[in-house]
């Protein structure tokens, strides 16, 4: 009995042993949906995508995961039967491959992929340079045909340091839509193609206005192709910034003469790079590649799901960019696509420069491989981003390419939140007025966005508003700003913050502001239109908003000459005297001392020495932000006063009480800049 009794128990506890065993076997296997990417094999050739050749074109593209994948051939970027479809080939690493014998030139084309037992959305290769209409659609092209005339001969401008550089931020719809613009191709690339333009008051308008300006670098807020602009009904009012990314590699049709084309806006992004690259101005992209709009819906998911994007353990995005997904950059398929992608813009497209959207959300690795590619094409290629994140994102804190981190990236900028709300408060908060206004107790900030984030020992920097030690260890990794495209521009945060000023004060603390970012070092960069006082309405957020709240009014040039003029002056002066973009830390340690003022609202340097090669020996300059003039103890010597909110003249300023030789003593003018040079260099000017 007992054997009998005890056989059934035996074989019961063998059933429920083998039953754990497989349990715990499948529990160990199972794969969450963070960490399915791992599984997936790496592709490190150059070929991705469609490449097309008179005589045949050769298609590869990387999907692991699927069991089938077609190619369809279409006659339209939009609408019409499919012309004909091709299996393709599984290959090596995760990759499916076609020939297609024949000229294919102009045809358009989607991939389909059956993943699961499921068939995906047809989609565009992640890597596709044409596209249809809306980019729903690829497009066969030779790249060669998309040249303008005289292409093989642009020539990126002259540039000998980073040091040298002058941002100006812009639209490219807002550039020239208003009918002031005096320009035939309104809101269109072809805009930056037109010399001669002139407002109603016959002042120059678009890029002659650039080249009067002085500015060395027009930074275009997105022009890859994004996905909010329906290219099918341009005759309909729609407007976007354009940081909800489609199709990387390819242009934005809106701002094209066609969009229905997919060569046509190619050609056109061209002539727009070889117009600025003629006038002597460079060009940089502002690239996302943090996030895509409809990440379900993108080819990177289509074709290879939960791969490229960032994933919780439950199996949804992750949403560090507060945009519904983020992209993961440490993953070698998205790095290697991020740098292909920027590689092929900088070669295909001449671009000189990238800004990076939310760039804390990329790896630092990732950052400095780039530069190291960049680097290969041309040392010059400007590199900043955004060294924050917008939320919290798995990327582990180390890793992440926040302005902390500065120092570990090699020849890549960050901008500085610190001097921007130092000068004009807090981004957020319409009543805090910044030290431009009268706020007191932002000193140290100021001062720490003349030394461009670095160290010197004369911060106090437990008293810099964000930042408790310096993270640049060379101002030219350091943006210096006051507005960009984000939060009021100039003028709304003064009108929001100096309700009782007059608008002659609002005028001068428009002129201040930036007078500060044009002597601080680091990168000058300016928001466009600052310089003819530009106005949003007090809107923060204009990113979907009409053209009467985003674009350019030439017409305020006449209204506002004197400011344009302070503005084209002061970006001479700067790049006149090479004091003001000093390229190491030590030298500014060397040169660059702070003045006692005892007062809050007036901040005084003095550069001294011929500062990186400047003519100038001895320079003193002076913030006062203060709603009066304000008495200064000068260094010793003999001084004339080079700029104020009257008018900047580098051989002496003719304004009655600022005019002459002073020593000992000067009075810096209400809500202005006091520029001093010693008399025996302006005398030699």
């Amino acid at each position: 009995m007992k054997t009998l009794k005890t056989k059934p128990l035996q074989t019961t506890s063998i059933l429920l042993f083998l039953t754990m065993i497989l349990y715990m076997n499948s529990c160990s296997n199972a794969v969450s949906p963070d960490k399915l990417w791992k599984q997936y094999p790496v592709y490190t050739g150059s070929d991705l995508g469609v490449t097309y050749s008179p005589e045949q074109t050769f298609i590869r593209i990387w999907a692991p995961p699927a069991s089938e994948v077609q190619f369809h051939l279409y006659e339209k970027g939009m609408g019409g039967e499919k012309k004909e479809s091709f299996p393709m080939k599984k290959e090596k690493k995760g990759t499916w491959v076609l020939t297609l014998d024949g000229d294919m030139k102009n045809l358009y084309y989607t991939f389909q992929a059956r993943i699961n037992g499921e068939w995906s959305n047809e989609v565009p290769d992640p890597q596709a340079r044409a596209v249809g209409v809306n980019g729903n659609r690829g497009m066969i092209i030779d790249l060669a045909e998309t040249n303008p005339d005289g292409w093989e001969n642009d020539v990126r401008p002259p540039l000998e340091s980073h040091a040298d550089i002058v941002i100006w931020e812009i639209h490219v719809r807002d550039f020239s839509i208003h009918p002031s613009s005096g320009n035939a191709n309104r809101g269109k690339y072809l805009a930056f193609t037109e010399t001669g333009t002139t407002s109603p008051e016959g002042l120059p308008t678009g890029i002659d206005h650039l080249k009067e300006l002085g500015i060395t670098h027009v930074h275009l807020l997105p022009v890859y192709d994004f996905y909010t602009i329906d290219e099918t009904r341009l005759d309909e009012p729609q407007f976007n910034w354009g940081y909800d990314p489609k199709n990387y590699n390819v242009p934005q049709g809106s701002y094209a003469t066609d969009p229905f084309d997919g060569r046509v806006r190619i050609k056109e992004f061209k002539q727009m790079v070889q117009a600025l690259h003629q006038n002597g101005i460079r060009v940089i992209m502002d690239v996302v590649y943090n996030h895509m709009y409809d990440a379900g819906g993108s080819p990177f998911e289509q074709l290879s799901p939960g791969y490229f994007f960032r994933m919780r353990p439950d199996g949804t995005y992750s949403d560090g960019a507060a945009c519904g997904n983020e992209t993961a950059s440490e993953r070698p398929m998205m790095r290697q696509f991020m740098i292909e992608s920027l590689k092929y813009w900088a070669e295909e497209y001449r671009i000189d420069g990238f800004r990076f959207d939310l760039m804390g959300l990329h790896d630092i690795e990732t950052m400095n491989l780039i530069r190291e590619e960049m680097d290969k094409i041309d040392p010059d290629i400007f590199l900043y981003g955004e060294g924050w994140t917008a939320a919290d994102t798995p990327l582990p804190p180390e890793k992440r390419a926040v302005k902390a981190h500065a120092s570990q990236m090699n020849g890549i900028a960050v901008f500085s939140d610190d001097i921007r709300d130092g000068i004009r408060g807090h981004w957020m908060h319409n009543e805090d007025p910044g030290f431009m206004a009268g706020q007191k107790g932002l000193k140290e900030s100021i001062k720490f966005g003349v030394v461009a984030s670095t160290d010197h020992p004369q911060i106090d920097y437990e008293k810099v508003n964000y930042s408790d030690e310096p993270y640049a260890d060379n101002p030219l990794k350091t943006i210096t700003y006051v507005t960009c495209h984000d939060n009021p521009c100039l003028w709304d945060k003064i009108v929001y913050t100096c309700q009782d000023c007059s608008k002659q004060e609002k005028l001068d603390i428009q002129k201040l502001a930036n007078a500060i970012v044009l002597t601080s070092q680091g990168i000058a960069f300016l928001h466009a239109g600052e310089e003819i006082v530009r106005t949003k309405f007090g809107e923060h957020n204009s990113y979907n908003l009409p053209d009467s709240i985003n674009q350019l009014v030439w017409s305020n040039k006449a209204e506002y000459y004197s400011v344009f003029e302070f503005y084209r002056d002061m970006i001479t002066l700067r790049k006149n005297h090479p004091a003001f973009r000093m390229p190491t830390t030590e030298m500014i340690q060397q040169h660059l001392r702070f003045l006692p003022t005892g007062d809050e609202l007036l901040v005084g340097f003095h550069i001294g020495d011929h500062a990186n090669g400047d003519k100038w020996k001895d320079i003193v300059v002076y913030y006062n932000a203060n709603a009066r003039d304000v008495s200064i103890e000068l260094p010793e010597g003999k001084w004339r006063v080079v700029a104020t909110k009257y008018g900047i003249d580098e051989n002496g300023v003719s304004t009655p009480g600022y005019d002459g030789i002073f020593e000992k003593k000067a009075s810096v003018p209400a809500r202005s800049i006091l520029i001093l040079a010693d008399t025996d260099s302006v005398s030699g000017v």
